[in-house]
């Protein structure tokens, strides 16, 4: 299992499933939600400039998760993301439980542990990262 197409294709496999997570949620808070709700649950939550943070996390879910699917700046992508998790644990996680039915830390920590992964091992190959990485200059 040790070969470079077997890593490369569990990392893009890896990557993809990730990142239509974030595409995922990222939508959601834009189209199905709507930011005026999300606004609203962050004020909730006591998230400081409920607004505006709304549209950063949108926007970094939604363009995040598509730069993961593609390979492109991967793990500096990775890392934003993870932190953007880290503050979700924080404001809106942490204190609710474990599980994910009661809201709890479950859910967040298993997606930095996944972006952590994808900043350590990288994109693999099969990303765009890898071919401009192979680019003759």
């Amino acid at each position: 299992m040790d070969q470079p197409v077997v890593r490369d294709a569990a990392l893009l496999i890896f990557r993809a499933v990730l990142g239509v997570v974030f595409i995922a949620h990222g939508f959601e808070h834009f189209f199905r939600t709507g930011i005026a709700e999300t606004t609203t649950q962050f004020q909730g939550f006591g998230i400081p400039q409920p607004k505006l943070t709304a549209l950063i996390t949108a926007s970094a879910e939604l363009l995040g998760g598509g730069f993961l699917v593609l390979g492109l700046l991967t793990t500096f992508v990775a890392g934003a993301l993870a932190l953007l998790m880290l503050a979700a644990l924080y404001f809106v996680h942490f204190g609710q439980g474990f599980f994910v039915a009661e809201n709890g830390i479950e859910y967040p920590l298993v997606l930095i542990a996944a972006l952590l992964m994808i900043v350590v091992f990288g994109s693999g190959r099969a990303s765009l990262d890898g071919v401009f990485g192979r680019a003759e200059l």
